[in-house]
């Protein structure tokens, strides 16, 4: 008998949980234009990628990573102009992150809130710890259902609210005023308040100026929007002694060397990457208005590099456009406010221009 034809007496071991779970999936770009993911689409000018890249090389691979880690988490801090009295801490991507707040919040009867539809990690990260997820819908519009959010804390009363602001995937950027009450609302219950801002690059808002105000919100972004999709790094702001304690479980050496240098060569380089992102705001702008324009298609605002559309049938229309050789994100089927929409990437002119050709021809 193979070992495929053996029945699987291993599988007791592995929770029913997981068993029922699919894993998180990455669709096959190979050969698309990939426009599926909220990557930027613009790489490092090449001079600067072989600055880098020699700078890589001279790494000591064979050492763990050492205090350059520090340096890094000194030069995000001052980057973002992180308040006093406030510390900041490293993620494998903000997806670490997350789990890691799962892990340190898993105590009897924790449970963890999110606006639903959004980021799928603050749902699977709590489920994967045990820990009981609370979803509350936007509107139909997308915005924050505040009398819903506000009651269900009264509910619930979670460990974590997650709050992104923009949204994913929607872009949305919410109501000030609602998410200051939101955050009053928790605070007051004892609980902890995340701010995403994963997408900030490209919004027009930062709650970093207000975080100083409170001792239970943490501020979490990710250099994946910046333009190191790759590079896979995350960084959490917030009070000294709050991050002291979710830093207690957080692995040794969780960031490479690599990592950790790709990140201080791209902080060096900012202006680049910030000339990046004013490039993708203005294409996000001219695609938003050329989408409004096309029969039978509703876009909505946004303040990320995606856009949020809906049509008649978004399954037919994606599958059409992967055809032609245009991948995007069919959402239709993540939640019932997302029927029919499809989320597309903002890329550069010339992806836009082929990706709003595919549609049209689509549709």
């Amino acid at each position: 008998m193979s070992p495929n034809q053996t029945p699987a007496l291993w599988l007791k071991h592995i929770r029913q949980d997981v068993q029922s779970m699919h894993a998180y999936a990455i669709q096959d770009s190979t050969g698309m234009v990939k426009l599926d993911a909220m990557e930027n689409p613009y790489s490092l000018p090449p001079e600067l990628q072989k600055q880098l890249g020699e700078r890589l090389g001279a790494l000591a691979l064979n050492r763990y990573p050492g205090d350059r880690v520090n340096v890094l988490r000194a030069k995000l801090a001052k980057y973002v102009k992180m308040p006093e009295g406030f510390d900041i801490m490293l993620g494998n991507g903000s997806d670490e992150l997350i789990t890691l707040l799962s892990v340190a919040c898993d105590v009897p009867g924790a449970s963890i809130l999110a606006p639903l539809p959004g980021f799928v990690m603050y749902a699977m990260s709590a489920q994967l710890q045990g820990v009981t997820f609370h979803g509350v819908p936007l509107t139909a519009n997308f915005e924050l259902d505040e009398a819903a959010m506000l009651s269900a804390i009264a509910t619930h009363k979670p460990a974590v609210v997650y709050l992104a602001y923009p949204n994913n995937p929607t872009g949305t950027l919410w109501n000030a005023d609602a998410i200051e009450r939101i955050v009053l609302a928790q605070g007051q219950q004892g609980g902890l308040i995340v701010m995403d801002e994963a997408y900030q690059p490209f919004a027009s808002q930062t709650y970093m100026d207000r975080i100083a105000r409170h001792d239970h919100v943490l501020l979490m972004r990710t250099l994946s929007k910046f333009g190191l999709a790759g590079v896979r790094l995350g960084y959490m702001v917030g009070p000294q002694a709050l991050i002291a304690e979710i830093d207690k479980v957080r692995p040794p050496y969780n960031i490479s060397v690599l990592n950790c240098e790709c990140a201080l060569f791209a902080l060096e380089h900012s202006e680049v990457f910030a000339q990046q992102a004013a490039l993708i705001r203005e294409e996000r702008e001219k695609l938003s208005h050329s989408l409004a324009a096309i029969s039978g298609v509703q876009v909505f605002p946004s303040q990320a590099n995606m856009l949020l559309v809906r049509m008649p049938d978004a399954t037919k229309c994606f599958e059409g456009m992967k055809l032609k050789g245009i991948l995007v994100k069919n959402v239709s089927k993540m939640h019932p406010l997302l029927t029919n929409c499809l989320r597309l990437t903002v890329g550069t002119p010339a992806e836009n221009a082929h990706m709003l050709a595919a549609l049209k021809e689509s549709l």
